[in-house]
């Protein structure tokens, strides 16, 4: 990845910033300025996950990337050495701090190349999380034209600084009605919530939080953790099939314990939106210690995920 040259870069208006558009063969990532988010992915000019307008934020935090913690920490609140922290509170429905504190921010792009882009934010020390990070996400589209993501933190600080990272894409299989689509995550553990979503829980998954046999997105409203996954070659799939057998998959390696499904039935011009989360740990990590890690002053952690397209009959 070569560096990267502020002459290259041409300024466009949207609200989420400069746009990053990688290419290969037939593969299209657009990532964006804010938040490191990924405003769409496509090959063959199929779209594989939702995207949105120039003028707008991403949507029910469409492909945004989520660190220091994902998820929600309940009343933004946490204790550190018995003090209590407190943590602005974004999400306001539910008197909760949501999706960590860099999803209004801008990332600085490190470097670039035609087909991929490494993008790095700071968090500094302050109220509620008095620990200085920094996030760095690569994009890369592979030779098999699939994209790939890395996600690093690294503390910068001087004290150990807990986290939990996370990414928020929603998935699609071009113009296919999302209800038409199957849904197969191969999870056999749910984290029960309250009303407010906070864990207090686990239980073996049932009903409509079951995937493991697919699951037909039509009728479905939830929006569960889910963990015990199944690995193989050090990767967990969960994939979204179309009846002509196109399909995307999202992958997550074995630093991601747990995923998040959310099917939204407010995503804009869409009946029905399925986000499909690689996390490392849950919501309210930060009290239940559940997925929780600390970063060492000086070390590094990262987590890789990636979207994969297998076209149908019409595709071949």
């Amino acid at each position: 990845m070569t560096a990267f040259s502020e002459q290259e870069a041409t300024a466009r208006p949207c609200a989420t910033g400069r746009q990053f558009e990688l290419r290969r063969g037939d593969a299209v990532a657009v990532v964006t300025e804010l938040a490191a988010g990924l405003r769409s992915f496509s090959r063959g000019g199929v779209l594989l996950t939702e995207t949105y307008g120039d003028g707008e934020i991403a949507p029910g935090g469409a492909g945004i990337t989520l660190a220091p913690w994902a998820n929600r920490v309940e009343n933004g609140q946490w204790f550190l050495d018995g003090k209590k922290q407190q943590l602005d509170i974004t999400e306001v429905s539910r008197n909760n701090a949501s999706h960590g504190l860099l999803r209004n921010a801008g990332y600085v792009p490190v470097g670039e190349s035609p087909h991929a882009v490494a993008l790095e934010a700071t968090v500094f020390p302050q109220h509620g999380y008095p620990f200085l990070v920094r996030h760095r996400v690569e994009y890369q589209l592979s030779e098999d034209l699939g994209l790939q993501v890395r996600q690093t933190l690294t503390n910068d600080g001087a004290a150990a600084a807990p986290f939990v990272l996370g990414a928020h894409p929603y998935l699609r299989v071009g113009d296919t009605p999302t209800g038409d689509l199957q849904l197969t995550v191969s999870a056999g553990t749910r984290l029960v919530t309250d009303e407010r979503l906070i864990p207090r829980s686990a239980a073996p998954v049932d009903g409509d939080v079951d995937f493991r046999a697919g699951r037909h997105i039509a009728d479905l409203a939830v929006d569960v953790a889910l963990t015990d996954l199944r690995f193989e070659e050090g990767v967990a799939r969960h994939t979204l099939a179309a009846g002509d057998g196109s399909s995307v998959s999202l992958w997550q390696d074995e630093s991601c314990q747990y995923v998040h499904v959310f099917v939204s039935t407010v995503y804009p011009g869409r009946t029905r939106a399925v986000a499909v989360e690689p996390m490392t740990g849950p919501a309210n990590a930060f009290n239940s210690g559940e997925g929780l890690r600390w970063l060492a002053p000086g070390e590094s952690f990262s987590m890789e995920w990636g979207i994969d397209y297998t076209p149908g009959t019409a595709g071949q």
